[in-house]
């Protein structure tokens, strides 16, 4: 009986995977493989919350195998070994995956595939997470885009509502012996913090569509206004489960777009401000596979000689732990704390007050985020940092600073996310809640501290360090 290997990465799902598709089409039994090999990530490794997620999204994998007979094989170190090894016991004669598109990945993958294919062994590789490869929308002058619009309007323009792959009918899964336990690989944290997240999120191919299901039914009709307003569930939060592959962008429209039909035509939900945010996760990805250096060099250079402030352990571990003395900056970090996750207006101000008000540099605040976000994802961070300071593709123009007592004035005006999330500050009159600092007697009773710096004050000292800047 002729055997393939199916290695999964982040693509955790039966369902509308390529790969899985392909290899049991093509081969008459197909042995599920995971291989933990966070030091292949080249400096990006999963931080805390994305192992926690990682595990749990793992383990529902496996319970979905072991309901069409079958078991996840997991070995951890080198891949290209830990794949030789097993291709040897197994007698497989091929290895099907789909592909990832940070930098290290693709330099590894290829290697794999010429060092497979040097052996005689099948090697193929699948689209699984995107709508579009990166290399397949260009400018007229083929080359890349560093504009978002353009760029959603060439990859709309080839879009289609697709049916998403079923799980394989031919899906006859092999067993091998020489598996680690899932628990070896040590993903959970040894000191129970992660109640928040047990609480707000169901990893897995299931927890996913279940959130698709809410936001179908409740949300979407409501995106356009509802998206802004961080006290509400008025976004998809399904931004963990595509990262992990535990659903695909062409569910997530083919799904959308069908509840769209099944409603009267008056009432019928606009889906497509939401597509165009699934949007920008392609173009992240588009950039990443273009410019390869961004999560740690400016996209753009002038940027290299702007004049950020000496890294300040104290500002930042204020900054982290939601005590800047800012409400919604502190509430949106507490969220993430808690969460591991915050809502995306909120990740804008919290990043322009980290970037412009504290002017640290925003690679700190990228690699806070990536351990503490169960949606890290290095495309999506990488632009959404660079966005916000000034220094990316498509950026925010540098002397855009969010004013976070306007935005939570505007965004939050009964303060229900800032009550949510600052305690102490839950009984204080709304007309104070957004800027407690008017009533010193009130931080006194709370507890809760000054702001670090005044808004007004550190916006001007940005500004003029961006005329520097630009000479």
């Amino acid at each position: 009986m002729t055997t393939a290997i199916l290695l999964f990465r982040r693509d955790l799902r039966l369902a509308d995977n390529p790969a899985l598709t392909a290899a049991c089409t093509a081969y008459e039994q197909v042995l599920p493989l995971y291989i933990h090999a966070p030091d292949e990530e080249a400096g990006w490794a999963p931080g805390a919350a994305s192992c926690w997620w990682l595990h749990h999204s793992l383990a529902s994998l496996q319970r979905g195998l072991q309901a069409h007979g079958g078991e996840l094989h997991i070995q951890q170190g080198d891949t290209l070994a830990a794949l030789s090894a097993l291709l040897e016991q197994t007698g497989a004669g091929a290895v099907y995956w789909n592909r990832l598109y940070e930098p290290a990945a693709i330099k590894r993958d290829t290697r794999i595939k010429a060092a497979l294919r040097e052996q005689g062994i099948e090697a193929h590789s699948s689209n699984a997470a995107l709508w579009c490869e990166p290399w397949q929308i260009a400018t007229k002058q083929d080359e890349p885009y560093r504009v978002f619009t353009p760029y959603w309007r060439n990859l709309r323009a080839q879009l289609s509502v697709t049916a998403p792959l079923p799980v394989p009918s031919s899906l006859r899964l092999s067993k091998t012996k020489g598996s680690m336990p899932l628990e070896s690989l040590a993903l959970l944290p040894r000191i129970s913090w992660d109640s928040g997240l047990r609480e707000a999120w169901t990893p897995g191919e299931q927890g996913a569509q279940e959130m698709l299901e809410l936001f179908g039914d409740d949300a979407i009709g409501d995106y356009v206004q509802a998206r802004d307003l961080p006290a509400r569930h008025g976004t998809s939060r399904l931004s963990p489960h595509l990262h992990f592959g535990e659903i695909s962008p062409r569910q997530i429209h083919h799904a959308l777009h069908a509840q769209a039909l099944r409603v009267d035509a008056k009432r019928r939900p606009d889906i497509e401000p939401y597509l165009r945010q699934l949007g920008w996760r392609e173009f992240a990805h588009h950039l990443l596979y273009h410019f390869p250096r961004t999560p740690t060099d400016n996209f753009n250079p002038r940027f290299d000689g702007f004049r950020w402030t000496a890294a300040d352990e104290v500002l930042l571990q204020r900054w982290q732990q939601g005590r800047t003395g800012i409400p919604l900056v502190d509430a949106g970090m507490r969220e993430l704390w808690h969460t591991g996750w915050m809502h995306n207006r909120v990740r804008m101000i919290v990043a322009s007050f980290l970037t412009k008000n504290l002017r640290q540099h925003w690679q700190h605040g990228a690699r806070w985020f990536w351990d503490t976000l169960v949606d890290a994802d290095l495309a999506n961070n990488t632009l959404g940092w660079q966005w916000v300071a000034g220094c990316g593709a498509d950026a925010a123009p540098y002397f855009r600073v969010f004013n976070p007592v306007t935005q939570s004035l505007k965004f939050d005006p009964q303060g229900i996310y800032l009550r949510r999330w600052l305690p102490e500050l839950a009984e204080a009159p709304t007309a104070l809640l957004h800027e407690p600092w008017k009533d010193p007697a009130l931080l006194k009773r709370s507890g809760y501290p000054a702001p670090m710096v005044d808004l007004g004050a550190s916006r001007a000292e940005a500004l003029a360090a961006y005329q520097l800047a630009r000479g």
